[in-house]
This record gives C-alpha cells, structure tokens and sequence, in this order.
C-alpha cells in the first residue's frame, strides 16, 4: 500500500473510531440536554444541506455547518444553565447531523468525500476536547470569569481548531497528489484567511449568544452567515461562467483546426500539477491554468496554420511573433491582465519570463513533442533538459519529469478529485 493511501486512511480510521466511540457512549448513557443537542444538530444539518457544488478541486464550503458544529463544541451554558454534554455527545451529534445533510448530495451524485466528514469529526473533537473538560471542572470561569477574556479564550481555540483543521486538510491533499506540503498548508491558512475566519467568529458569537440567551438566539444569528454562504455562491456562479468561457475560447483553436484536439486541456492540467510542485498560490494556479488553456490562441491570428499545432518545433522569431498575437487576443476578451501577460511572455528566454510563463512554456512544448508511447515521451523530456540553457527552466524540467512519473496530469486531477 502506498504511503498516502496508509495516510489517507490513518485520518478516517482516526474519525471513525472518534465517532463510533460519541454514538457508542451517548446511546449508552442517553443525550444531555436533548434541546440543545437537537437545536445545534439541526444547525449543522441544515449547514450540510445548504453547501453548493464546487468543482473537483476545490473545497466544498458548508460555513453554517461548521460554525454550528464549533459553537457545540464550545457551549458552556446555555440561558445562564451550565451545558453537560461533553466531548463524545458532541462529536456524536455532530456526525449524525453531518451524515443526515450529506445524503441528499449524495443521493444526486454531488456528495462531499468520507474526507470531509473525517475532518469535521476530527476538528470538532479537538475543539471540544480543549473546552469541555476544562469548563466542566470550573477551571475556565474560575480564571476567566463571563466577560472578554472568556471570549477572547474562545477565539483562540477556533483559531487552534482552524490550524488543526489546515495540518490535516494539507496532509490529506498531500498524500493524495504528492505535491509539496508546505505550499498545501499555506493555500489552507489563507482560506481560513477568508471564510474560515467568518465560521470562527460566528461560532464564538454564537456561543457566547445562547450562552446568554438560550437557544432563540441560534436563528438569529446564523443568518448572517447565511447570507455570506447565497452571496459567495453567487460569486462561484460566476467563477464559473468565467472558467467555462475561457475553456470555450481555449477551443476555437481546436475547432479551427491550429492544434490538435485535447491540447489546450491537456497543457492546462499538465501546467497546474507542475505549478503545485513548485509550490504556486492558489490565485497564481488559477492564472496559470487559464494562460495554459489559451496559450495558443494567437495561432488564430496566422494566415497559414503551424503544421500540427506545434509552436515548440518553429524558430524562437515565430514562436515570439504567434506569443504577442495570442497577448493581444486575450486581452480582448477581457480576461484579467496577468493571463495575457502569461500568454505573450511564453516564448520569452527563460530568464526573463515570470514563474508561470515558464511552466507553460516547458509543458506546452512536451505535448508537442511527446506524441504516443513511452519512448517519445522520454525524447520528449530529453530535449527539453537539452534547452535548459535557454529556453526551458530546469526546476520546472525536473518538476515535470516528476508530475509524469506520478502519473502526469491524469494521475494528478483524479487524486484530487477523489
């Protein structure tokens, strides 16, 4: 078995244990305050249900659900009554309510994977595990009191959780595709920059509001972050307009007959595995993927087609001349500059170019060269290490070299997907 399946598999045996353990003790000896455990089971469903599609490589948002799931676990009253529930009730209602939101999506085929319930058992365990025992022995309001320290102690165990969180979505990711972890935990700490720091704040707000008024103030409150989840998946309704209309102009090369069919697709993926081992952002990966979808389009400018579609076999003049055509296209068709600035920059010399085009350059002459087989394959990265004295860089060479003997592009978006 390989390392990353064993690793994989070391987080969901670690969640189911985590959760048999919750359901097995609290069948045991019954739900504490069932009202609360309801109420917040409830919130957590219905956060699971209102999670939206994301693509295979993106993260599937359920910000209401994960709020609600944090705010369980740091409950320590509730209306001025203090909260028994514990560490394994609350992993225990969390699992279940998350099982109950997930099986519609994956009725229709569009369910999260085992991965996501794995952390979320995992994080709220953790999150309970450093709040409940402590509450429950009086040693929090003994130091802490009601006021701002007891809130602020609260902020910093979401903001623990929320690390924790980041460690094990990046090792799992790790694991699955190979690509270098320290690049996968900085993509996940700047996502908790973003909607992960508005789940934590909620949660808190929402401890500390059925704290202080009971569980009326759940509805109320969760309905800021509803709003937040309808407008950002608006925005990734958009997102994906966007992505769908690069791939449609990424086509038309195709379709005019400039290169051969599957190219442009091909070179996206190839480009974005390579961008991730050498550690690119997660807004410079999306720049690189679209310049790789249309980085031939200037091809569409020539009077007579490259024979094949094969731009890395033309003299350095050419292969410039057909760049700074396809920059002009796509600046037309108003997708951001730094694209356009990727697709007239390819031909560049190395030296010059920015990280991206350089990625694209280097995997779209593999595909030219690399036709079927092996072997040509192979010649293919042989003349590509030949030209690391100009034209190809030889860390996005070897980058390559290592994507392939992984198992390429296609080895790379189905460990992800999965």
């Amino acid at each position: 078995m390989r390392p990353g399946a064993l690793t994989v598999g070391a987080v969901r045996g670690a969640a189911l244990l985590l959760g048999l353990a919750g359901l097995g003790a609290t069948l045991w000896s019954g739900v504490d305050e069932p009202g609360n455990a309801l109420a917040f089971g409830t919130l957590v469903a219905l956060g699971e249900l209102a999670r939206w599609g994301a693509a295979p490589q993106e993260r599937e948002p359920a910000p209401l659900g994960a709020a609600g799931a944090l705010a369980y676990a740091l409950l320590g009253t509730s209306a001025g009554s203090a909260t028994t529930h514990g560490v394994l009730q609350t992993v225990a209602v969390v699992a279940a309510a998350g099982l109950a939101g997930i099986v519609p999506h994956i009725a229709r085929g569009r369910g999260p994977g085992p991965d996501h319930l794995a952390r979320r058992v995992l994080t709220v365990g953790f999150a309970a595990l450093c709040f409940q025992p402590l509450y429950n022995a009086g040693a929090v309001t003994e130091h802490l009191g009601q006021g701002p320290a007891y809130a602020l102690f609260l902020v910093l165990l979401l903001v623990l959780t929320a690390l924790c969180d980041a460690v094990l979505a990046a090792l799992v990711l790790r694991a699955r595709t190979g690509f270098p972890y320290g690049p996968l935990l900085r993509d996940e700490l700047r996502a908790f920059l973003g909607i992960g720091s508005a789940v934590c704040a909620t949660g808190t707000v929402m401890a500390l509001g059925v704290a202080a008024a009971g569980l009326w103030a759940l509805p109320v409150l969760a309905v800021p972050l509803l709003l937040t989840q309808v407008s950002f998946r608006r925005y990734a309704a958009v997102r994906t307009v966007n992505r769908q209309t690069i791939a449609s102009l990424a086509r038309a090369t195709e379709i005019a007959g400039c290169t051969p069919p599957g190219h442009a697709h091909r070179v996206a993926a190839l480009s974005a595995a390579v961008g991730r081992e050498l550690g690119l952002s997660g807004t410079e990966l999306t720049v690189l993927e679209h310049a790789a979808l249309m980085h031939d389009i200037g091809q569409l400018s020539l009077v007579d087609p490259v024979e094949g579609g094969a731009t890395a076999l033309l003299p350095a003049e050419e292969q410039r001349r057909i760049a700074l055509l396809g920059g002009e296209v796509v600046r037309r068709t108003g997708v951001p500059e730094a694209v356009a600035v990727v697709v007239e920059r390819q031909a560049d010399p190395y030296r010059e170019q920015p990280r991206a085009a350089r990625i694209v350059r280097a995997v779209n002459a593999y595909d030219d060269l690399a036709g079927d087989g092996a072997g040509a394959a192979l010649g293919a990265l042989e003349r590509l290490r030949l030209g690391t004295a100009r034209d190809y860089h030889p860390d996005v060479v070897e980058c390559l070299a290592r994507v392939l003997a992984r198992g390429g592009a296609t080895g790379v978006t189905s460990a992800v997907a999965g």
